[in-house]
C-alpha cells in the first residue's frame, strides 16, 4: 500500500492536510494531482471525512440563518434537529445513496411519533411512558411532515451539489406521497356574516373585521402600530410581521417584497378601528403603571404584544358562538377574503396587490377556485345553450 498527502482546500474553507492511498505510486501521484488541481481552481476537496449530520448544521449556520427568514430558518432546525440527524446523520456526505434516503423516509412514515421521542404528548403525565411499557399509540407522521422532511434534505444536498461536495442530489430520486390539500377552507358569505356578528362584542373585534375585510396575515396584524396607519390619507401600510422566534418575539420583515404594501381604510374597517382605539384607551387607564406602551395596535390588556399563537384562545370561542359546525382556523379568515374578492369578479392583479401574494399565479391556484353554486352557474349556461 502506498500513502500520500497534501495540504488541500477542504468544504467549510480551511486548508488541511489530506492523505490518500494506492496500491501502485503511479496510481497516488494521480490522485495528489487531481486533489492539488482542483484545490487550485477553488474546488475543495470531497466531503469524505463529513457525516450527514455534520454537513446538515454547517448548513444551517452557514446557508439558512444568514440568508432565510428567522421563522424560516427555525421551522428548517426542527427538521433538521428532530428527523434528519437522527434518521440520517452518522451517514457518509458523501456516500449516501438515494436507497438510504428512501428507506428512512418509508420508515418515518411508518413509524409513531410518540414511540421515536419515547413518550406520548396528547397522554397525560402518568401515561406517557406508553411506549417504556409497551403502549403505542400509532399517532402516525402525516403525508405533509414527511414531505417536509424529504424537501429539507434535498434542499440542503443542492446546496452541497453547488459547493461540489458530491456529485448529485440523490434526495430528488426519491418520491414520497403528496399530501392531500382540501379546497373551501375559508368561510361562505353566511358564515363570515356569522363570525362577524359573534365577535361584535370582543375586545379583538377590530382584528378579525380587518382580516376579513383586508386579508391581512395573522403576524401582519399583530406586528400592526398605530404609527403605521394615516387616519388623514384613510391608508394603513403593513411593514412587518410579528412572529416568535429563536425564543422571543419579533419584528421581522415582510414575507416577500409584496407583502409590503399599503391599504385603504374604509366603511366598517374606520369604525372598527376607531372602537378599538377608544377601548384600548379605556384598558390603558384602568392597567395604570403596569401598561406596556409598545405602539401595537392589538395588545393584551396591559399593552404588550399579543402572541401569535395565543391567538387562537380568542377565535376559536368566536367560532363556536357563530354557531359553525367545523373547524375553522384563523387563517381561513384570509383565505375568505380573498376568495369573497375573486368571487365579485375583482382582477386577479388587484386581489395579489391587497392580499400581498408575491405573484398572481399564488393567487390563483391557491384561491381560484370555483364553488359549487359557480359552477352550477356555469353548466346551467351550457345546457341552455346546447339544449
Amino acid at each position: 500500500m502506498w500513502v500520500g498527502a497534501a495540504y488541500v482546500l477542504m468544504p467549510d474553507g480551511t486548508v488541511k492536510r489530506r492523505p490518500v492511498y494506492g496500491k501502485t505510486e503511479d496510481v497516488v501521484r494521480r490522485k495528489l494531482t487531481e486533489l492539488q488541481a482542483n484545490s487550485d481552481q477553488g474546488i475543495p476537496s470531497d466531503a469524505t471525512g463529513w457525516a450527514v449530520g455534520a454537513y446538515l448544521t454547517y448548513w444551517l449556520d452557514c446557508h439558512v440563518r444568514p440568508n432565510l427568514k428567522p421563522a424560516t430558518a427555525d421551522n428548517y432546525a426542527v427538521i433538521v434537529n428532530n428527523y434528519l440527524i437522527p434518521g440520517l446523520g452518522k451517514k457518509r456526505l458523501n456516500k449516501l445513496a438515494a436507497a438510504d434516503v428512501r428507506r428512512y423516509l418509508a420508515s418515518l412514515a411508518n413509524s409513531c411519533l410518540c414511540c421515536r421521542a419515547g413518550t406520548d404528548a396528547r397522554r397525560s403525565a402518568d401515561q406517557r411512558r406508553c411506549c417504556a411499557v409497551g403502549r403505542c399509540c400509532s399517532r402516525r407522521p402525516s403525508k405533509r411532515l414527511v414531505q417536509l422532511v424529504r424537501a429539507v434534505l434535498r434542499s440542503a444536498l443542492q446546496a452541497a451539489v453547488r459547493e461540489e461536495l458530491i456529485r448529485r442530489n440523490v434526495a430528488t430520486l426519491v418520491q414520497v406521497p403528496s399530501p392531500g390539500y382540501g379546497i373551501n377552507r375559508g368561510l361562505s358569505l353566511v358564515e363570515a356574516r356569522a363570525v362577524l356578528g359573534a365577535a361584535a362584542g370582543h375586545r379583538l373585534y377590530a382584528l378579525v373585521v380587518m382580516a376579513l375585510y383586508l386579508g391581512m396575515r395573522r403576524g401582519e396584524l399583530l406586528g400592526l402600530r398605530w404609527s403605521d396607519i394615516d387616519w388623514a390619507d384613510g391608508t394603513l401600510t403593513i411593514r412587518g410581521n410579528l412572529q416568535r422566534t429563536g425564543g422571543e418575539l419579533r419584528m421581522v420583515t415582510p414575507k416577500s417584497e409584496g407583502s409590503r404594501r399599503t391599504l385603504p381604510l374604509l366603511g366598517l374597517v374606520v369604525e372598527a378601528l376607531t372602537r378599538h382605539r377608544k377601548l384600548q384607551a379605556v384598558e390603558r387607564d384602568a392597567a395604570g403603571d403596569r401598561w406596556v406602551d409598545s405602539g401595537h395596535v392589538f395588545t393584551t390588556t396591559i399593552g404588550t404584544p399579543i402572541e401569535p399563537g395565543n391567538l387562537r384562545h380568542a377565535w376559536f370561542p368566536i367560532v363556536q358562538a357563530a354557531g359553525l359546525d367545523r373547524r375553522v382556523v384563523f387563517h381561513g379568515v384570509r383565505h375568505t377574503c380573498i376568495t369573497l374578492l375573486l368571487d365579485l369578479k375583482v382582477p386577479p392583479h388587484t386581489v395579489r396587490e391587497i392580499a400581498g401574494h408575491a405573484t398572481t399565479e399564488v393567487t390563483m391556484t391557491v384561491y381560484g377556485h370555483s364553488s359549487l353554486d359557480e359552477k352550477r352557474k356555469a353548466l346551467t349556461l351550457l345546457d341552455q345553450h346546447l339544449s
